[in-house]
C-alpha cells in the first residue's frame, strides 16, 4: 500500500507533512473506537492549503495514513523524546482528548508496533533523510519545513489559546539563527495573526532529527492553529473564505525560506572555488 507521496522541487527546500493522512488499513480500523476512527487530531486539509508550494520550486512530501496507525513525528525507540508534559505514544492509545482509539484488549501490541513502524514508519522517513541529503549535496544546503496544524485550544497539552504562527526549533538546534530571525520578521509583519517562537511548540521528532546546522542541513516545525483555515469541530471542514486570509502570509514564508536557501546555497558555492 502507498504511505506517502512525493513530488521533487527544483530548490534547496523541503516541505513536509507528516500528520495530514487518514488512510487506516481495515484489519485496524477493526479494532478501533468510534472515537478513532473520527480522527480528530489529524492536521487536516494541510496539503490542500500548501498547494502553491510546487509553484515556488518546493519539494512536498505527504503521508498518507493516519498519524493514529503509526505517529511519523515520534521516536520509535523513545530516544528523543516529545517536549511537554503528557506526550502520546508513536502508535496513540488515546486522542487529544484522553478518548480511547481502541476497543478494550485491542490496542496494539509490541510486535503490531514494530510492524507499522516497518510498513508506515521507516519507508517515510527513509524517503525525507534521502532526499535532504541528496539536497544539501545538490545545492550545498537543505531547508525542511515540516508542516503541522493544531486546534487553537487542547488542554492537554497547554493552557489557553495558541498563537496562529507557531514555529519551533528545538529552543534553537535545528536551524540557523539568520535564517529563523528573517522567517519570525515575516511572521510579526502581520496585523491580523499572532507568532510565536519556540513557545509552546517547539518541534517534535522530525526537526530534532534531521536540523543539523553544523552540516547544512536546517530543519524548522511550523505549527498552525486550524482556527486560520478550518472549522476545528466534527466535520472539520476546510474553509476557503480563511484560508483565503492565511494563504499570503504563508506563501510570503515560504518564499522567504526558499530566498534564504538560495543565497546560502550560492555562498556555498563561493566558498569552494575559493
Amino acid at each position: 500500500m502507498e504511505t506517502f507521496r512525493f513530488q521533487p522541487g527544483e530548490t534547496p527546500v523541503l516541505l513536509s507533512i507528516p500528520h495530514v493522512g487518514t488512510m487506516i488499513a481495515p484489519d485496524i480500523a477493526a479494532t478501533m473506537t468510534e472515537h478513532g476512527l473520527a480522527q480528530p487530531d489529524v492536521d487536516r486539509h494541510l496539503d490542500r492549503l500548501y498547494h502553491f508550494a510546487p509553484a515556488l520550486g518546493i519539494g512536498f512530501l505527504t503521508a498518507l495514513c493516519s498519524r493514529y496507525v503509526v505517529d511519523l513525528n515520534r521516536d520509535p525507540d523513545g530516544l528523543v523524546a516529545q517536549t511537554g508534559p503528557d506526550p502520546t505514544e508513536i502508535c496513540p492509545l488515546t486522542t487529544f482528548d484522553r478518548a480511547p482509539i481502541y476497543q478494550a484488549g485491542q490496542e496494539p501490541d509490541r510486535a503490531e508496533i514494530e510492524r507499522r513502524v516497518g510498513a508506515y514508519w521507516r519507508p517515510y522517513h527513509e524517503q525525507l533523510h534521502s532526499e535532504l541529503r541528496a539536497l544539501r549535496d545538490r545545492f550545498g544546503v537543505a531547508v525542511l519545513l515540516d508542516a503541522h496544524s493544531v486546534r487553537s485550544r487542547v488542554p492537554r497539552f497547554f493552557d489557553g489559546t495558541l498563537p496562529d504562527f507557531n514555529l519551533g526549533t528545538g529552543d534553537g538546534s535545528s536551524a540557523a539563527q539568520p535564517l529563523v530571525t528573517r522567517l519570525m520578521n515575516v511572521l510579526s509583519a502581520s496585523e491580523r495573526y499572532s507568532a510565536a517562537l519556540n513557545g509552546r511548540m517547539r518541534g517534535g521528532f522530525i526537526i530534532r532529527s534531521y536540523g543539523k546546522p553544523e552540516e547544512n542541513i536546517h530543519a524548522i516545525q511550523l505549527e498552525l492553529t486550524q482556527s486560520t483555515y478550518m472549522d476545528e469541530d466534527a466535520p472539520y471542514r476546510f474553509r476557503p473564505d480563511l484560508a483565503a486570509e492565511v494563504k499570503p502570509g504563508l506563501e510570503r514564508l515560504m518564499s522567504a525560506v526558499v530566498e534564504w536557501a538560495w543565497q546560502k546555497a550560492k555562498g556555498q558555492r563561493r566558498a569552494a572555488f575559493l
